[in-house]
């Protein structure tokens, strides 16, 4: 009768609980979401470097460089034309010159 209740005893506590196997799995299923938003971050991480280090005065990039002036002063020479690959991109001061710009 002892055995049978220790066994139960032993048997609830190995399936709930801090240290239970399903908090096991729940803990392995965390982790593998938290290395995959890692390696997300990675290649995020390298892309951004990988600008970066076209800014960087020994390396420094002129067509990187014309484009982030052009972007943060907002100018257009008068026979270009800008294409924008997302909205979230423009910043609203940008497209206040270019509506001024388009305008009549």
């Amino acid at each position: 009768m002892l055995g049978a209740l220790m066994a139960v005893y032993f048997g609830y506590h190995g399936l709930t609980g801090d240290r239970s196997l399903r908090t096991y799995f729940r803990l392995n299923q965390d982790l593998a979401q938290a290395k995959e938003r890692l390696a997300v971050a990675r290649v995020e991480r390298h892309r951004v470097e990988k600008r970066v280090s076209l800014l960087r005065p020994e390396s420094l990039d002129p067509d990187m460089l014309d484009e982030r002036v052009r972007w943060t002063l907002g100018y257009v020479g008068p026979r270009e034309v800008v294409v924008l690959q997302s909205a979230r991109m423009m910043t609203p001061e940008v497209a206040r010159r270019l509506a001024q710009r388009a305008a009549p």
